[in-house]
């Protein structure tokens, strides 16, 4: 037993050591005096902010923690929620300062510069089923479950260059609806002059509008992308245009609609009617169509274009998804590429509710509580993300590795299938016990009913190794 008390407080030490030296390097108690954070009494922000960060790589929540380190622990319970319930604290700004600043000083130096770097944009269920009480709790769509939960919509924009991904900033959104509010504002306990009231007001407007604030807010900190990506849960000519007034380029997912037209050849026409009247690509090709419509026009009167891919749907051949892009010079098989790496949200997503703890971790009733737990929990995410990018790029070591090494690159769709078939070949191998000549025809059979452009390029890949 005592071996394992041991073991677990190494463990311990080395995990509390990491945030410690992660905060030290980048200096995040000078960036909360630039967010507003301030110690009203007691211990200081940095010391609280950092044991809260800690908390989920000891594998303990709050309550457990103080539990068994009960008079030994830095912070007793209303300490922690004094800090997370505090209006004044500018979580926004700091999230915006801290990723900004890692993306200029440690991933940009280290990419070229005709490298595509996007700023992505989507929302996630901030679940909160079992609450009746909190502040401007809300009944929103769970488009995964396709049900309505009580919650909010976290809507984030994060930052990405094809490998490394950084949230910068989110904005828990309640209902534009007053009929969907399950719960008020409180408006009496709080100062209308602080942060806190003005992310309340924000809670309650509609989604796109606050994705253009947020958009306005990054690029005022000089964060560095050619194009914002998201589904077509935004994709309405109307916000189109108003990123375009930004100086920035749209690549987006498409879906049918009644109600939105696209101008061609002098006619308004649908998507699926847009789509009947181009040529089609014959063949099994990849790329069906692609053509040029508008969108309406600027304030200043200007006309809007855009391009329109029609791509085949994989899951279903005799169907078609479409993409559309401002950026009316770019290839068609580019806007595909670029576009592929707004999955890297949905990763983002996927990590921060199943293993960072979000909208778990802590139960607090205030507005300002889940704002600040979300946003511990993308300090943790950046920490993660910046730790998996200096593993995995090796000039971040030193100027001799920047030298000798080149630049981290988008990983094509046939690398990724020859590393799934080395996986695969491994696993008939060692969990399996196969013999060579039957994983061989195996994979030789995987191989043969493969579409001819991944079939010649990976039986190349797989006879070298």
């Amino acid at each position: 037993m005592t071996s394992i008390l041991s073991e677990n407080k190494t463990n311990e030490n080395r995990s509390a050591d990491y945030v410690d030296n992660f905060f030290k390097e980048h200096k995040i108690g000078q960036i909360l005096a630039k967010s507003n954070f301030n110690k009203q009494k007691g211990f200081p922000c940095k010391e609280l902010l950092q044991f809260l960060v800690t908390l989920v790589f000891l594998g303990k929540n709050l309550y457990r923690y103080l539990d068994i380190n009960t008079g030994t622990a830095p912070f007793q319970k209303d300490t922690v929620y004094r800090f997370l319930n505090d209006c004044h604290y500018n979580w926004r700004k700091f999230l915006l300062f801290l990723s900004s600043q890692i993306i200029r000083s440690r991933i940009v130096p280290l990419t070229d510069e005709k490298r595509v770097n996007v700023f992505i944009i989507d929302d996630s269920l901030f679940s909160r089923s079992r609450s009746k009480s909190v502040e401007l709790l809300a009944r929103v769509f769970d488009h995964v479950e396709r049900k309505y939960d009580r919650g909010f919509r976290m809507l984030t924009l994060g930052w990405s260059d094809g490998n490394t991904f950084l949230p910068l900033a989110f904005s828990l959104l309640s209902s534009a609806k007053k009929s969907n509010r399950l719960c008020g504002m409180d408006e009496s306990s709080i100062d209308k002059r602080t942060n806190g009231y003005q992310l309340r007001k924000e809670a309650i407007r509609k989604s796109t509008d606050v994705l253009l604030d947020l958009l306005k807010d990054a690029r005022a900190y000089m964060v560095p992308a050619s194009y914002i990506l998201f589904d077509s849960w935004f994709a309405f000519p109307a916000v189109i245009r108003k990123i375009r007034e930004q100086k920035l380029h749209t690549i987006c997912m498409l879906k049918s609609m009644p109600t939105v037209y696209y101008d061609y050849q002098g006619q308004k026409l649908t998507l699926n009617k847009l789509y009947a009247t181009v040529r089609k690509k014959r063949g099994r090709a990849k790329i069906l169509a692609s053509v040029t419509v508008g969108i309406g026009q600027l304030e200043d009167g200007e006309q809007v274009s855009a391009k329109i891919v029609f791509v085949r749907d994989r899951r279903t051949k005799k169907k078609w998804l479409a993409l559309l892009t401002t950026d009316t010079e770019l290839p068609d098989d580019e806007v595909v590429r670029i576009y592929g790496k707004r999955w890297s949200i949905e990763v983002f997503f996927k990590m921060s509710k199943s293993y960072l703890k979000l909208a778990k971790e802590f139960q607090g009733r205030s507005y300002d509580s889940m704002v600040a737990s979300t946003a511990i929990v993308f300090i943790r995410y950046i920490m993660l993300s910046l730790e998996s990018r200096n593993g995995e790029d090796m000039r971040t070591i030193g100027q001799l590795f920047y030298i000798c090494c080149d630049e981290l690159h988008d990983i094509s769709l046939v690398e990724a299938l020859q590393k799934l078939l080395s996986l695969l070949e491994q696993f008939l191998n060692e969990e399996l016990q196969l013999a060579e000549d039957e994983i061989r025809r195996l994979m030789d059979y995987f191989i043969d009913n493969l579409p001819s452009f991944f079939k010649d390029r990976l039986a190349v890949c797989y006879c070298e190794s």
